[in-house]
């Protein structure tokens, strides 16, 4: 198992990843519509290729075998304390192997380094898996507003993980 930082090379695994991803978590709470938007959206080759280039963002993937199985996006800024994972997902075929958790440790680690001293996650509201994986890790619920994606409006969770916290935990 490799964690390293993505380059525009690993779009297209990343898009993969997603696609694999919201098929296969949402579609209960999603319309086909508003996945296929809301992966056009969030994933297209430019605003990826624009995460990964952005000195205040990290992209960071999972290897294993030389494939890429998993991802986290976060961002930070740098007059502020505060950091903020949008993604982490994992290939539905290798999520009991660990790599979330070692995505989700090495981004945290990596923006605690950029100064951050409280970082948000967001996850929808009807993602039980990602709600209990964020818990897991010591992140506690802020709160929840609606969020569009595609066509469709879902509630969207914020967590929160303080520095003290996760030192505490450490």
């Amino acid at each position: 198992m490799a964690i390293r930082e993505a380059t525009v090379d690993d779009i297209e695994a990343i898009q993969n990843v997603a696609q694999q991803s919201w098929t296969t978590d949402y579609p209960e709470f999603l319309s086909r519509d508003s996945i296929r938007d809301g992966l056009d959206e969030w994933y297209a080759e430019d605003r990826l290729r624009d995460a990964i280039a952005w000195t205040r963002a990290l992209v960071l993937v999972a290897e294993r075998d030389g494939g890429v199985v998993g991802f986290a996006h976060a961002t930070w800024n740098v007059d502020a304390t505060d950091g903020t994972i949008l993604r982490v997902y994992v290939a539905p075929d290798h999520r009991t192997d660990g790599f979330g958790t070692r995505l989700l440790e090495e981004t945290c680690r990596i923006l605690f380094e950029q100064g951050v001293d409280r970082i948000e996650a967001m996850v929808l509201d009807a993602n039980e898996l990602g709600k209990r994986f964020y818990r897991e890790f010591g992140f506690e619920k802020a709160g929840t507003e609606p969020v569009p994606v595609g066509e469709d409006i879902s509630q969207e969770c914020t967590f929160v993980l303080e520095r003290e916290t996760a030192s505490d935990a450490a």
